[in-house]
């Protein structure tokens, strides 16, 4: 058990979430468990003036979530709409774990919150705005609303969080990147509590226009919820998603000394680069490998005790290959089915998109229930796993399994690899 230079436990005593399968952490679960699909046609007056003939035209939008329950006007008129489901997460997490900051040494809590691409539609509408009626139109507030460090600065100010405060930017590793890095300032003994994170609203005629151009989407148009298929044969692309998930990460002493409920413990951290490609994943899964050898390292684990692995899966055929390999690789005869492995793995992707840099936050909490309830999510649409697939990948409905560590991987463009390892918490 790695305890870091401080001999601390870290774990985790709250979460918060807003998805497109619901609108809270519980609900977000519920949808995963249930092997609900959250991908639909895309809408918005934006969206029906740009794709009407568009290759694509679907995605994991948020719908029906209305901002103003959780932020007043005022203040998410200031803030781009990945801020506003950041800031939404973190104060669910706060709410849930009990935690009063007013009470709390604000130099001894800190935030982390990782973001892709951050404010997009605020670049997208400033550009607009320029072009149509020049630069006295742009909103004044662009550059806070568009920085990609917006979510990590807006949460410092609302909780009065004046310890460690980052933002990590590594595409669609970002959030894990951001949860590993909390992590290690509370190994390192320089805060008792961090909120750590990700967030993400890249469904945007923009980024979507761009992955289509690249080839990278799903075109199932007319079948959106059957569109992200990760490992099938028949996946021809991932589907863009947004949304948001944040924890509140302690130390154990901390946490028992306040009392706070404990719904997880966080043992392993690792990340590499692959050196090869800026997009392609490296074909043999190495650094995706070293990765996990790292956490599993770091977590004083040996690869037979990982129990489930929530993949980063995102249904493209270049990546899901690479990662099969990976895995393959680092786990053995423990991964393959066909030997008798025990090694459960699902992508959760299936049922709510590509999240991109606040996809391994999002998929934590399917990790985190995994070792709480004994429940592994299902890869749905799974009809026929890729030729030399040969893991258990739990098609289709959840399976009750005891799990004692289960492991999230993120992998994003640039070559960037996070693994991360949680615990079921036994006192």
């Amino acid at each position: 058990m790695r305890t870091g230079p401080s001999g601390h436990r870290i774990v985790i005593t709250g979460m918060g979430a807003v998805t497109n399968l619901g609108f809270d952490a519980p609900s977000t679960w519920a949808g995963m468990r249930e092997g609900r699909s959250g991908i639909s046609t895309i809408e918005g007056d934006d969206f029906k003036f740009y794709s009407d003939n568009w290759d694509i035209r679907i995605g994991g939008q948020i719908k029906g979530w209305n901002v103003e329950s959780v932020l007043e006007f005022r203040e998410a008129k200031r803030l781009d709409r990945f801020c506003h489901l950041g800031l939404a997460a973190a104060i669910e997490a706060v709410k849930h774990s009990g935690v009063d900051f007013a009470r709390e040494d604000g130099d001894r809590c800190g935030v982390v919150v990782g973001a892709g691409i951050g404010g997009i539609k605020t670049i997208e509408d400033g550009v607009l705005a320029m072009k149509a009626k020049g630069p006295d139109r742009i909103n004044p507030f662009t550059v806070p609303r568009l920085m990609a460090n917006a979510a990590t600065g807006n949460i410092s100010i609302k909780f009065g969080l004046r310890g460690p405060a980052s933002c990590h930017a590594t595409a669609c590793a970002s959030s894990g990147h951001a949860i590993g890095d909390a992590v290690n300032y509370l190994r390192r003994g320089h805060a008792d509590i961090m909120l750590a994170g990700g967030a993400e609203a890249a469904c945007t005629p923009l980024c979507i226009g761009a992955f289509m151009v690249m080839k990278a989407l799903s075109a199932r148009n007319e079948a959106p919820t059957l569109a992200s298929r990760p490992f099938d044969q028949d996946r021809d692309g991932f589907v863009l998603a947004e949304g948001a998930a944040m924890f509140i990460l302690e130390t154990e002493a901390h946490a028992k000394a306040r009392g706070a409920p404990i719904y997880a413990e966080v043992l392993g951290y690792g990340n590499s680069g692959d050196a090869g490609h800026i997009t392609a994943p490296d074909a043999e899964g190495s650094g995706a490998s070293r990765s996990m050898r790292m956490a599993l390292a770091d977590a004083g684990l040996n690869p037979t005790q990982i129990d489930y692995i929530n993949a980063h899966g995102t249904s493209t055929p270049l990546g899901d290959k690479a990662e099969v390999a990976a895995v393959l690789k680092t786990f053995g005869e423990h991964a393959r089915k066909s030997a008798g492995g025990r090694l459960l793995m699902s992508s959760t992707k299936s049922m709510h998109g590509h999240c991109l840099g606040a996809s391994g936050a999002v998929e934590t909490i399917a990790c985190i229930h995994a070792v709480r309830d004994g429940i592994v999510a299902p890869t749905i649409n799974l009809d026929k796993p890729d030729e030399g697939f040969d893991i258990d990948f739990v098609a289709k409905h959840a399976r009750e399994r005891p799990v004692r560590y289960s492991m999230n991987n993120t992998f994003g463009f640039g070559g960037h690899n996070v693994t991360l390892i949680l615990g079921r918490y036994d006192g």
